[in-house]
């Protein structure tokens, strides 16, 4: 699955009570796709806040933001109030936020899924909607209740790609078909962000960081069964492509000799 030598790339990891007790968990299809679709050797990351972001940061070759059951906290984008019934991780929040900056400061190749998307957005000071579905202007891109998982992830909607942008020359198409799990979505873009994709409502389903080596999040789950799934295919090996490309610079570097 991985290669004799492997760069690193950090997981975002959730607090997740199970049994009484706090734990940090990623689901496994996301270490799958790290390992054997961009061919990384995956590094999880416990939520322990932006001290620990900052000590871990320049260790890594590359960040992978997941997604998750849970809601980004609205106060952290300046909503006014929680909503009920909201899921919260505030300690992924304040973790995943710092790693996204300090990766975006560094150049180290980002790639953010569902919830990672969300957070990019709101760590270049952008804004979400919290219920999609409640929108008359929005279709509902939540899953099916009480469906089997491959109804969940099932194709949901199609997504037009923007011309010319990074995910239309990766999968060389101009619309592809998606899955769609989430009730938030981006309302406000954050700042020096560019829309890569959109669905067909206008709901921003992919961005890309402008002037970044590769710092790329989507709405959907490219991680499902990606290796059945070419656009899903494409993603994770441009992404392992710029992982290595900053492992082997980062590398290279360190190995100079001081002059003197």
């Amino acid at each position: 699955m991985l290669q004799s030598v492997s760069p690193l790339v950090g997981i975002s990891t959730c607090i997740r009570p199970i049994e009484g007790q706090d734990w940090h968990a990623v689901q496994d299809k996301y270490i799958v796709a790290m390992a054997a679709g961009a061919h990384l050797a995956p590094v999880l990351l416990p939520a322990f806040g932006p001290d620990y972001a900052k000590s871990i940061i320049s260790h890594l070759d590359g960040l992978f933001l997941t997604g998750s059951l849970s809601n980004v906290a609205p106060e952290i984008y300046g909503a006014s109030q929680e909503i009920e019934g909201d899921f919260l991780d505030p300690k992924r929040d304040e973790t995943a936020i710092s790693l996204i900056k300090l990766a975006i400061q560094q150049d180290i190749p980002l790639f953010g899924v569902c919830r990672g998307l969300q957070e990019l957005n709101v760590a270049l000071g952008g804004t979400l909607c919290a219920r999609l579905h409640t929108r008359p202007d929005k279709i509902d891109h939540r899953a099916t209740a009480n469906a089997t998982k491959d109804m969940r992830y099932g194709k949901a909607h199609s997504v037009s790609l923007t011309g010319g942008s990074l995910l239309s020359v990766l999968v060389g198409e101009d619309t592809i078909e998606v899955n769609s799990l989430h009730e938030q979505g981006i309302d406000q873009l954050g700042a020096n962000l560019e829309i890569e994709a959109l669905a067909p409502d206008g709901v921003i389903e992919a961005v890309r960081v402008r002037d970044a080596g590769f710092a790329v999040a989507v709405q959907w789950h490219p991680e499902w069964h990606f290796w059945e799934d070419p656009p899903s295919q494409a993603l994770f090996k441009a992404f392992g492509e710029a992982v290595q490309r900053r492992a082997y610079q980062r590398r290279r570097s360190a190995a100079q000799p001081l002059s003197v």
